[in-house]
């Protein structure tokens, strides 16, 4: 991988994307590398507690930083598309979405700059969404002719609502990052220095907890969100059981317990 790169500090991954040339679009090859990315963190889940998914940074001719997370999908390389050839992107760039969304492990979109398109999409995938100042999001796929292709009609109006997804889409208006954490869009908007901090806090926060524990909540609320209460319930019922006699569980609740002073702290395991 060339244009993807990942790092690691304690339990938390660090996902860029390193292909500022195109402002980090989307293509073929960038989904595959994505998805090989993901692939690879998924191998090493004893050790990968979160996941921080983030753009990257470069100096234009007239000397200004610009910030992209990604800017959309290739438009020069789907421009020649036939309709079968289209579906097939759609349905490649959708699968690496999905792998995201459901990844057993939390995911936080640190988002710098344009997030456009794919862009929006890639970052729906993840589970949050914090934002730097700068941030634009927007769907403009409908003034390319277009519709959204990689989930953003379904999960932007998981989000936002029905209205508000509707208006962005059918407009192909952006917005700022203000704008994105009035509806739902984003968690948190902070400066452009303070976003990546921010974020590594949030994961780290995220990965001092016991990992099955974390993981099954993700699942739960995953899938439970699109069933009928009843039947989420159940989903929720099932992944709280699975947590009991597993080292974490044992771990965690003798530690609460414990009458040792000061008080022992939980070392989580994933097992």
């Amino acid at each position: 991988m060339t244009d993807v790169v990942i790092e690691k500090k304690g339990h938390v991954a660090i996902v860029k994307i390193e292909h500022m040339k195109a402002m980090n679009a989307l293509s073929t090859d960038m989904y595959a590398q994505l998805e090989e990315a993901f692939d690879e963190l998924a191998k090493d889940l004893d050790n990968v507690y979160a996941v921080v998914l983030t753009g990257s940074s470069t100096v234009n001719k007239k000397g200004k930083t610009v910030n992209s997370f990604v800017a959309g999908a290739d438009i020069s390389e789907m421009a020649t598309k036939t309709c079968e050839e289209g579906k097939l992107f759609g349905n490649e760039s959708n699968r690496v979405c999905w792998k995201i969304e459901n990844f057993k492990r939390p995911v936080i979109a640190a988002i710098n700059g344009f997030c456009l398109g794919g862009g929006c999409e890639l970052a729906m995938s993840c589970d949050i969404r914090l934002a730097s100042e700068n941030a634009t999001f927007g769907q403009p796929e409908v003034g390319l002719g277009i519709t959204p292709g990689f989930g953003g009609t379904q999960r932007l109006a998981r989000l936002v609502g029905m209205g508000m997804a509707k208006q962005l889409v059918y407009s192909a208006l952006n917005i700022k990052a203000d704008e994105a954490l009035r509806i739902g869009l984003v968690n948190a908007v902070y400066t452009q220095e303070e976003l990546m901090p921010a974020a590594l806090k949030l994961a780290g926060k995220i990965a001092k907890n016991a990992p099955i524990a974390v993981r099954n909540c993700k699942k739960a609320i995953n899938g439970g969100i699109s069933l009928p209460i009843e039947k989420a319930v159940e989903v929720e019922e099932k992944l709280f059981g699975d947590c009991f006699e597993t080292h974490d569980q044992v771990e965690g609740m003798g530690c609460f317990l414990s009458r040792e002073k000061p008080k022992p702290k939980p070392v989580f395991t994933n097992n």
